[in-house]
């Protein structure tokens, strides 16, 4: 066992510095576009700044996480969930000693791709561009950090760090490979194949230990804010909750330590419950490991057989039980499915009527279109909606199909 990977032990608070596994600023392999640097912020610290003051940043605010939230303004958007994530990530990566700044900015870009109208936008885009490559929102969020932020002066995109790049593209596993997960089943997307060739992502490796804490943050935050959500939306009640088995130990605490407690103070001491449980379960899965790999640099993380941060197979079994929960109660409830399909209905009519008539869309996405073969004008078209807050998407929708949610 290496020293860096026995060091990791409760309470995982520490002054001392970063473990030599962990990603180095200093030691970056760089941005596409070679700029100075700062002498005042660290790479990783400009990549997440960077990304904060992104214009696709800010839309986060009004695209939906889950469903529309129009019956209330408490319901979690793109931008609260990204919050979380990136709060989560920090957690993470301090307890393992590793950058801090990385863990945050791969979790601020995590969800940068995501459409309007959540999953429901995306399945139409990937359907109505399915000709054309399909639609992927982390090939995405690649693209918009790459080319469609157009803010500096000397390149399009963000210009960011290779390390934040890979981290955003394969923050869920490599992407080819023996170890491929998520494309194991198909193509690479267009967009991040066409990229790696000019600045290539080792797609075939995993991602640093940073990038993977920030995927585990995005599980950590998306079930307990489901939770949370989905209980105050009236989809389903806390007696619902005890048909899973890690929900039903959690009630049980909490009413044994605070018998007749009032609900709301229920539900939160329940959604603090789950994230603990999985955070302090994380910490405890990754320094095991850690010292079974007993990895000397970000190399060997990057070089290994299998994530290196991770979930038990008892919490990872437990994560599967909610999601599946969630998935019949929360994201096919029948209060539900008519605003999906609604959702769905306005995607498709708005990339018909913009692939049709290209002029309907702002100018400055008009000029971009004109030009460009039909392949190239589906992209432009896509491009503009998957951009689109779920507001203007309704305005839209409005304005050229005469149609709303209903």
């Amino acid at each position: 066992m290496s020293a860096a990977a026995s060091d990791l032990s409760p309470p995982f608070i520490h002054d001392k510095p970063l473990a030599p596994f962990a990603a180095d600023w200093r030691r970056s392999r760089g941005r596409l576009y070679p700029e100075p640097e700062s002498p005042t912020r660290g790479a990783f610290q400009r990549d997440r700044d960077r990304l904060i003051h992104s214009t696709a940043f800010r839309r986060l605010a009004h695209k939906t996480q889950v469903f529309i939230p129009l019956e209330g303004d408490h319901f979690r958007t793109r931008l609260t969930h990204t919050i979380e994530v990136a709060q989560i990530s920090r957690a993470l990566a301090r307890g393992l000693r590793l950058d801090e700044d990385l863990a945050e900015a791969t979790a601020l870009a995590h969800d940068l791709g995501h459409t309007c109208f959540g999953h429901a936008g995306e399945e139409v885009l990937d359907e109505c561009m399915a000709a054309y490559g399909g639609f992927d929102h982390n090939a995405h969020a690649l693209r918009i950090v790459t080319r469609l932020e157009r803010r500096y002066a000397g390149w399009d995109g963000l210009n960011l760090c290779y390390e934040t790049l890979e981290g955003l593209v394969k923050h869920n596993g490599p992407l080819r490979g023996p170890y491929v997960g998520r494309y194991a089943s198909k193509e690479i997307p267009l967009e991040i194949s066409e990229f790696d060739k000019v600045f290539p992502l080792d797609l075939e490796l995993f991602a640093s230990a940073e990038a993977q804490c920030a995927a585990l943050a995005d599980d950590i935050a998306y079930n307990a804010h489901d939770i949370d959500d989905g209980l105050r939306a009236g989809l389903f009640d806390l007696d619902d909750l005890r048909e899973v088995a890690f929900l039903r130990a959690l009630l049980d605490e909490v009413a044994r330590i605070h018998p007749d407690l009032e609900r709301v103070r229920v539900i939160h001491e329940l959604v603090r419950r789950v994230i603990t449980r999985f955070v302090e379960d994380a910490f405890a899965e990754t320094a095991r490991r850690l010292a079974a790999l007993a990895p000397d640099s970000i190399e060997d993380i990057r070089r290994a057989s299998a994530a290196t941060a991770a979930f038990s197979a008892p919490m990872a079994a437990a994560q599967k039980e909610i999601k599946d929960f969630l998935f019949v109660r929360m994201y096919r409830h029948r209060k539900v499915l008519p605003v999906w399909k609604n959702a769905k209905t306005i995607v498709r009519g708005l990339f018909g009527k913009f692939f049709a008539a290209p002029d309907a869309m702002p100018e400055e996405w008009a000029l971009t279109a004109r030009p460009c073969d039909e392949a190239g004008r589906a992209r432009v078209v896509s491009d503009y909606i998957a951009g689109m807050t779920d507001r203007y998407a309704l305005a839209q929708a409005q304005k050229w199909l005469g149609t709303g949610l209903g």
